[in-house]
């Protein structure tokens, strides 16, 4: 990804994190990756509130990698917030999930995502998948 954007990862699986951690690692990916565990706690990150009121620890991410399932708040009720706030919703998000469901990826384009991935069960394969998003968001114009 272009300049060394921070990527916002909003994902509570201690597993799936690791997975894209390595991903980045093994498609030399060198962009900051910072993490949050739910909607609720990525909000707090976006607007530097609560524990991650420091610009150091929250800085404004380029792309945000977001999971659906998560407790607390989900992908998609983060997404109906954050897409209604003037700031927010120029972030380009993008799903990073296990749901195969077909309302889960009408509603999360509904709510302008960049994009849905469904996360590769095969490693390589998800290595493949972060390869492609990696080459997309090189290629692409940000605002």
């Amino acid at each position: 990804m272009r300049d060394n954007i921070p990527v916002l990862l909003v994902d509570d699986d201690q597993v799936d994190i690791m997975t894209v951690q390595r991903a980045f690692k093994v498609n030399n990916i060198s962009n900051p990756l910072n993490i949050v565990g739910n909607g609720r706690e990525a909000l707090d990150y976006l607007k530097q509130d609560g524990k991650y009121k420091n610009p150091k620890i929250s800085p404004r991410p380029g792309i945000i990698l977001l999971d659906l399932n998560m407790p607390i708040m989900n992908g998609i009720e983060f997404l109906k917030i954050a897409k209604a706030n003037k700031e927010l919703k120029k972030i380009p998000m993008i799903v990073l999930t296990t749901s195969k469901e077909e309302n889960d990826r009408v509603e999360s384009f509904n709510l302008s995502v960049a994009g849905y991935i469904i996360k590769p069960v095969e490693f390589e394969k998800f290595v493949e998948a972060v390869r492609v998003l990696n080459l997309y968001w090189t290629l692409s114009e940000l605002p």
